[in-house]
This record gives C-alpha cells, sequence and structure tokens, in this order.
C-alpha cells in the first residue's frame, strides 16, 4: 500500500506573489488553489476578473516549475476516426 501524499498546495502568498489592489484577495487565491488543483475556467462564476487573474497566475507558477524540472510541454494529441468508404 503507497503512503498518502502529504504535500500541499502553495498559496499565493507563499510563493511571493502579492495580490493587486484591485483585485478581491479571496477570490484570486480561489483562482490560485483552482489552477493548481488541475481545474478549468467553466462556471459563470469563474469568469470574475479576480478569479481569471489568480487562474493565470497559477497556471504560470506550474509552468515555471515544469521549467525548473525540465519536464518539456509536448503538444496536444488528439484521436482522429478515419471510416473507409464501403
Amino acid at each position: 500500500m503507497k503512503p498518502a501524499r502529504t504535500t500541499s498546495i502553495p498559496t499565493p502568498a507563499d510563493i511571493g506573489l502579492r495580490v493587486p489592489a484591485h483585485l478581491i484577495a479571496d477570490r484570486f487565491c480561489s483562482g490560485f488553489h483552482h489552477a493548481l488543483s488541475g481545474g478549468q475556467i467553466n462556471k459563470v462564476e469563474q469568469l470574475r476578473l479576480s478569479f481569471r487573474e489568480g487562474f493565470r497566475a497559477g497556471k504560470l507558477y506550474l509552468k515555471e516549475l515544469r521549467r525548473r524540472k525540465g519536464i518539456v510541454a509536448f503538444p496536444l494529441t488528439g484521436r482522429i476516426r478515419m471510416r473507409t468508404r464501403p
């Protein structure tokens, strides 16, 4: 049995980000956490500016972490279905 993961998701303050004064701090932090959790923007309340900016900051933070670890981002791949005509 594998041990449980004990890593926690950092807050913007933990990594040195300051929330701009014109944004709502709670909503910004919520967007940041949502991005680090692997979520996508798919609800109306997630379209607010503060949430989007936090989400964007979270995605950029993840990109920087991957770059530091040397993880290469491969292009997206999709499945193609081809039908043959009878």
